[in-house]
């Protein structure tokens, strides 16, 4: 998705989805009057899970080195301004910023992980209804019929770009 211009009212949680019902990762957008963003997925991600974090500017370029905290501490640097957790575990949790040279520091953004949770299949010859859908995601499905962005927090809809 491409925004023309941000404003901190814009922090939220934001997803793109076809209109056949496929939804991709959802992402945690804060926005901030600095001009370094810190793009993290959301809340909370799954042990096990590749993470990836996007340090960017708001102005172009914006994929520039960046180095990458957690908790305080330089974790390291990453030439195109993006990092990926491999197989993330309870040790990643933590408070993640990262920081552009010459053009500042992101906000905090906060990494939550949880356990996976593994279900055994139904015994045989039992059968098991399929799982229902709250129905405010019900409506929500029901209201794209074109690829769009959501915006949780604020409930904003924007178009996105293929």
């Amino acid at each position: 998705c491409e925004f023309s211009s941000l404003y901190p009212s814009d922090t939220g949680v934001y997803w793109c989805e076809s209109r056949e019902g496929a939804s991709s990762s959802s992402v945690q957008i804060t926005v901030t009057g600095g001009s370094v963003i810190l793009q993290s997925p959301v809340l909370p991600v799954m042990e096990g899970d590749d993470v990836t974090l996007s340090c960017r500017t708001k102005t172009p370029p914006s994929s520039l080195p960046a180095d990458f905290y957690k908790d305080g501490s330089l974790i390291r640097t990453e030439p195109a301004g993006n990092m990926t957790l491999q197989q993330v575990a309870s040790s990643d949790e933590g408070l993640y910023q990262c920081n552009i040279r010459d053009h500042g520091r992101s906000p905090s953004s906060r990494i939550s992980v949880s356990e996976r949770i593994t279900t055994s299949p139904p015994a045989r010859g039992t059968t098991s209804s399929p799982p229902s859908l709250h129905p405010a995601l019900l409506l929500i499905t029901s209201l794209f019929t074109t690829p769009s962005c959501v915006s949780l927090s604020s409930m904003l809809v924007f178009l996105c770009s293929y």
